[in-house]
């Protein structure tokens, strides 16, 4: 029983003290949303104040703005006024000075009309006076001028040819002599034949063989003739193509170091010989290339150089002729700031169709033309070989030089040897070419063919048609003939006054 009354009476004491605590926290909610909404009327109010003062800000900017647009609107309007008052000051003083230019323009009509009109009277009176019309005397002065003009014209070109050849003459032998100078090169002596030597005599009849079979084998696999004589413990070698009379000088060499001559033997000597030549070709060429400073040549243009190296011209290496014009032309295009690459490698190669001469038939010019483009060398470097004997005219500065490089290189004393007949020819169309021209006397080739001394008719050649008469038979001679470096061609005219004392 007391503890059913306790329980209840806890019950109760409870119940009691939780409607106290939802009373106070119901006072409490109360209170804080009050003081909340204390806050956003406080809040609300200054957001209100704040953007009053950001629009009357905003305002006072706008109409600032404004006012300065009003003033900067007011001076541009000013300053149009004013120009366009200018504009009238000056639209006013033009139309004054264009009614003045009117009058004189007028003025000015007169006063020709008034010339012209004086003109014709005086003309009218010099005709009178002189008996001679306009159109006569007309035709008279100008001839009278034509003449002058003719002989200040010739005296004025030999005055400026002989300025110009002076300096032109001692600028190129600068040029070229210091060109020379840094340029040296073997001389080689042209030949048709080899001499090996032989360890004996014995030696002359195992080449030979039984019944001359090793001899007949040697020969027929060479191509070259193996010429046996009473010369003593040598054997000459006879060709006209200079990589076969290799081809055999090497494989008989080793036949003769190895001491088994026969045909089986002979057949492997001369297959290992070629190879060797073939190597050895190929050596020079590049040699020949990496000497001059060309590089990205095909490789069969390097072997093509390296046949050169066999190939004679007048006694002339042509190898050692093709590097010595590529360094000759090179100096001379760095004196005249040239191409040099250009020129390098077009005197390289500017004579790369002797390589193939003997087995092709035309000029080594064309075959070089012709070699150049199946191996895609450059036009430029193409057209300094087809310009190199004249066959085409020269159409850059490189092309004239390597010109100039092969005639210094062919011309210089010991290069090359040219046989009388043909030395004899050259001399006797050197005169008939200046005999053919009207007006020449005589002709003489002097100085091995380095100058033509023509004396003409005094009569029918003046001094200044003899400087005319010069420059023509230079350029026939340029055009009709091939000659190494250059000719000189000298007219003489000379007047004889001769009388009899009786």
């Amino acid at each position: 029983m007391a503890g059913g009354v306790g329980a209840v009476t806890g019950y109760f004491v409870k119940e009691m003290i939780a409607r106290n605590q939802l009373g106070s926290a119901e006072e409490q909610a109360k209170r804080i949303c009050d003081e909340a909404n204390r806050t956003a009327e406080a809040k609300k109010k200054e957001s209100l104040l704040e953007a009053k003062e950001e629009i009357h800000k905003l305002r006072q900017e706008a109409e600032k703005d404004n006012r300065d647009r009003r003033r900067e609107l007011d001076r541009t309007e000013r300053r149009i006024i004013q120009k366009e008052e200018s504009l009238d000051k000056k639209l006013e003083t033009i139309e004054v000075r264009e009614d003045a230019l009117l009058n004189k323009e007028k003025e000015s009509e007169k006063l020709q009309q008034n010339l012209q009109l004086l003109f014709s009277q005086q003309l009218k009176e010099l005709e009178r006076l002189s008996g001679l019309s306009s159109e006569d005397a007309k035709q008279l002065l100008l001839k009278n001028v034509e003449e002058q003009i003719r002989q200040e014209t010739a005296l004025m070109i030999r005055s400026v040819e002989a300025e110009a050849k002076e300096e032109a003459n001692k600028r190129s032998r600068n040029i070229v002599s210091l060109a020379i100078q840094k340029c040296a090169a073997d001389v080689a002596a042209e030949t048709t034949v080899s001499v090996v030597a032989l360890p004996s005599d014995e030696m002359k009849g195992r080449i030979i063989g039984r019944e001359g079979r090793n001899i007949r084998t040697f020969e027929t696999l060479t191509g070259v003739d193996l010429i046996i004589d009473d010369t003593p413990e040598a054997v000459i070698l006879s060709a006209f193509d200079p990589i076969r009379r290799e081809v055999a000088r090497i494989a008989l060499e080793k036949l003769i170091s190895d001491g088994r001559i026969h045909p089986a033997r002979i057949e492997e000597m001369v297959e290992k010989s070629q190879k060797e030549v073939d190597q050895h070709i190929r050596e020079v060429g590049e040699q020949a290339a990496f000497e001059v400073g060309v590089h990205g040549l095909h490789p069969e243009i390097i072997k093509l150089l390296g046949r050169l190296q066999y190939r004679t011209s007048y006694g002339q290496n042509v190898l050692r002729h093709s590097v010595e014009v590529a360094n000759l032309a090179a100096i001379m295009a760095a004196e005249l700031d040239a191409d040099i690459p250009l020129a390098k490698r077009a005197g390289l190669l500017h004579d790369i169709g002797k390589a193939v001469d003997h087995e092709s038939s035309g000029p080594h010019v064309e075959l070089g033309v012709e070699l150049a483009k199946k191996y895609r060398e450059n036009k430029d470097v193409i057209h300094g070989i087809a310009a190199h004997h004249g066959d085409v005219d020269p159409q850059s500065v490189e092309a004239v030089l390597v010109q100039a490089a092969d005639a210094i290189s062919a011309s210089r004393p010991g290069a090359r040897r040219e046989t009388l007949e043909a030395y004899i020819k050259r001399l006797q169309k050197l005169e008939e070419l200046a005999d053919s021209f009207t007006g020449v006397d005589k002709s003489f080739a002097i100085q091995a063919g380095r100058e033509i001394r023509i004396i003409v008719k005094p009569d029918d050649v003046d001094d200044l048609a003899s400087i005319t008469l010069s420059r023509d038979i230079a350029r026939m001679i340029e055009q009709e003939m091939d000659y190494p470096g250059q000719i000189r061609v000298v007219v003489i005219r000379e007047t004889r006054a001769v009388e009899h004392a009786k």
